[in-house]
């Protein structure tokens, strides 16, 4: 069967959503075909572990046109006195609203659940095996670059032997009924967010600390939580904590220096303070949480996990015993892999990336006004330079110096400056707006930010310039 469309879109995740819900708001003409393998919109959020939540406030993620929450703020638990995270069945519950009550009834979005993208704008249904073939009068958009890996869906990189039991995140819930019974030892492997999560549910669950063992092959920084808030009531302290990123970005000498800075001014945090962090993937965490997994003292540092025997673990750098009746949680998937940057717009396709880290969700809007307001790919991408997700430490400087350049370049961008001044998704939209309409005084906390990042400018260009050519 053959298909005519405007944009043929590659994935019904997050940031293809967010796109799309744009792109139809600007060019109210135009026609979309999305193509996704999973059977319900959301993307990975169809794979991810029950007690999975968003790093950051729902009030600032999802697409532009339907808020995502309550803006209500948590009274309980480890988010307690933050606006609130929304959980990954409530982020499923969203996404299938927004496709099956925005989206498609416009007309003008025509979806294929279960099927897969062949290449050559071709597709085909996994069930039914039935292709179609799509002519694209516009763009293919490719949402798959930054394909995100979960516990559900990674290959595992570590032998297991018979008689191990081994399970991903998401099984913790079910133990109850397991015939296997509960087991007298937990040992997560991973030092990731996921490994954080599932520390926290261990703990939150009435699993004492001294039967959690943890294999973190390295520590990483974390942003607190405290500096990512929406909202009028934390406008100072957010405010406030992007400015100290950029002071301490203008003076470090180092990337570490940096981080280290910005642990002093309460901007980052790390769980062990004694064993210097390797890692930086822009997990974002409360302090309470922190406090709650540094309960964990039982920290295996041999790198990463080789092989699992009864009672043992054979690691990178030496082995290690555990109890016989022991269950291994897997947390050792990479929720984003680091790949090549290349222009957004090329040879007919939209190939999304970061434009803003970590604001994926954003970075999809930006890039659909972009395409619908500007008439050239060599126009669009000089507005929209993708940035490299970072891995380690030392990629910090180049993710500040990339989004900072970016925004530079859509703050002095009539049209991009009026549609983030709009945008639900850019965090301090809503409360600059607030503020100017009731307590315009309040804004002179950021009149600071401006010149503290041309400040820094400069440096991150030597940092990233110095980081580079220690990698060779």
């Amino acid at each position: 069967m053959t298909l005519e469309t405007d944009y043929l879109v590659i994935g019904a995740g997050a940031t293809a959503l967010s796109f799309v819900d744009t792109l139809l708001a600007q060019d109210p003409d135009c026609d979309v075909v999305m193509v996704d393998k999973h059977a319900s919109p959301g993307g990975h959020w169809n794979d991810a572990y029950s007690f999975v939540a968003l790093h950051q406030p729902s009030a600032t993620y999802g697409v532009e046109s339907v808020p995502l929450g309550q803006d209500r703020i948590d009274e309980s638990g480890p988010n307690k006195g933050f606006y609130e995270l929304a959980s990954g069945s409530e982020v499923l519950a969203y996404f299938q609203s927004v496709m099956r009550d925005h989206l498609l009834p416009t007309g003008r979005v025509r979806y294929f659940p279960n099927c897969e993208y062949l290449g050559d704008h071709r597709f085909r249904n996994v069930l039914s095996g039935e292709e179609h073939e799509v002519e694209v009068r516009r763009k293919l958009v490719d949402t798959t670059y930054f394909a995100t890996s979960v516990p559900a869906t990674h290959e595992r990189k570590f032998e297991v032997a018979d008689g191990v039991r081994v399970e991903i995140p998401g099984k913790l819930p079910e133990l109850w009924r397991s015939a296997e019974g509960i087991p007298e030892h937990f040992v997560i492997l991973g030092a990731g967010k996921t490994a954080m999560d599932a520390g926290v549910w261990l703990l939150e669950a009435g699993v004492p600390a001294e039967r959690i063992s943890w294999v973190k092959p390295r520590e990483s920084w974390l942003i607190n939580r405290t500096i990512t808030q929406p909202g009028e009531e934390f406008f100072e302290s957010t405010v406030g904590g992007q400015i100290a990123i950029m002071k301490a970005a203008a003076k470090a000498d180092s990337v570490s220096a940096l981080f280290h800075q910005l642990e002093e001014d309460g901007a980052m945090l790390r769980i062990d303070q004694s064993v210097e962090p390797e890692m930086f993937h822009y997990a974002t965490i409360s302090e309470g949480e922190v406090e709650s997994l540094r309960k964990i003292g039982n920290v295996v540092r041999k790198g990463r996990v080789e092989r699992i025997e009864p009672g043992r673990m054979i690691l990178q750098q030496g082995e290690h015993e555990v109890p016989e009746d022991t269950l291994f949680i897997d947390c050792t998937a990479s929720a984003v892999r680091p790949k090549p940057v290349s222009p957004q717009w090329e040879n007919g396709t939209i190939r999304l990336q970061l434009l803003h880290v970590p604001l994926v969700t954003l970075n999809a809007a930006v890039t659909a006004f972009v395409e619908a307001n500007f008439e050239t790919d060599e126009e669009k991408n000089a507005l929209c330079k993708p940035v490299s997700f970072v891995d380690d430490i030392e990629g910090y400087a180049g993710t500040l110096l990339g989004t900072g350049q970016n925004r530079f370049l859509w703050a002095t961008n009539e049209k991009i400056s009026a549609f983030l001044s709009q945008s639900r998704l850019d965090p301090g939209a809503p409360t600059v707006r607030w503020l100017k309409q009731n307590a315009p005084e309040r804004l002179a906390v950021a009149a600071e930010m401006p010149a503290a990042t041309m400040a820094a400018m400069p440096n991150l260009q030597k940092l990233v310039a110095e980081a580079e050519a220690s990698r060779g």
